[in-house]
């Protein structure tokens, strides 16, 4: 098993190469100018040369994403337990929930501006705005199919339902919510740096805006490369958490593996 997850792990390794690759020759072979989709290479000598002016927006964007996030998880987190639980919640909530989902959050962020200005704040806003739905989604589904004859026999035995949330429900959405976690980090990085773009002069949305305005499309793509590359931590950070947490739900498939 251990070689077939080196080989797997090599294989991933040897086609982002070959992507990367493939990328710049085609850039070299068609002549294709920087204006419209610089090199690899350019991109990472850009990203080389510009990262200590790049670092303080990394850091800023970074924290603005984790905070945002953060927020998002505990309201989501509240949220999806009570309308999973609650029927008359699912029937109120439900429908404002994919209402306020359905809303451009491009059109939400002049509104976070005008009540608490240009900065952090909006930023912060946007990203719990966003991320916050799929685990408010996948922590209600994951209470909907703890099985009602297991709930019977529990409460036979004298369990109340805070006993049987704790114990069993939210332990069994434990693989819905490590899954929304993935998703949602996504979402939250898409958040802040929409705020940044809009109402910030901190941030790489920030920094991609001026590079824009100035022609400087390696150093936008720069800035793109390095919020693909944060994403994808976080995304490996939450994976190996969910092994560790979940490990019964995967055990099938790593027997069948085998």
């Amino acid at each position: 098993m251990f070689g077939i997850n080196v080989r797997q792990k090599a294989w991933s390794a040897g086609l982002i190469v070959l992507f990367f690759v493939a990328w710049e020759l085609f850039c070299l072979v068609t002549g294709m100018s920087d204006l419209v989709l610089p090199r690899p290479s350019q991109v990472f000598v850009t990203l080389w040369q510009r990262f200590p002016v790049l670092w303080p927006h990394i850091v800023q964007t970074l924290a603005t994403t984790m905070l945002g996030f953060v927020l998002g998880v505990a309201l989501g987190v509240a949220l999806g337990a009570i309308i999973g639980v609650s029927k008359t919640a699912y029937d109120t909530c439900y429908p404002l929930l994919i209402g306020f989902s359905s809303i451009p959050k491009v059109a939400v962020v002049p509104i976070f501006v005008l009540w608490f200005g240009s900065g952090t704040v909006p930023a912060v806003l946007t990203a719990l705005s966003i991320c916050f739905f799929p685990i408010v989604v996948n922590i209600a589904t994951g209470l909907a199919t703890t099985e009602p004859e297991l709930e019977d026999v529990l409460k036979a035995l004298g369990a109340s339902k805070f006993d049987i949330l704790w114990n069993v429900g939210l332990p069994r959405t434990m693989p819905f919510f490590f899954a929304s976690l993935k998703v949602a980090i996504s979402y939250a990085f898409v958040g802040a740096v929409l705020s940044e773009t809009v109402a910030s002069n901190r941030g790489l949305g920030n920094v991609m805006m001026s590079a824009s305005s100035n022609f400087n499309v390696p150093l936008v793509f720069a800035s793109l490369f390095v919020l693909a590359a944060l994403g994808v931590a976080l995304y490996v950070v939450f994976s190996l958490i969910e092994g560790r947490v979940t490990g019964w739900a995967t055990r099938k498939n790593d027997v069948i593996a085998t």
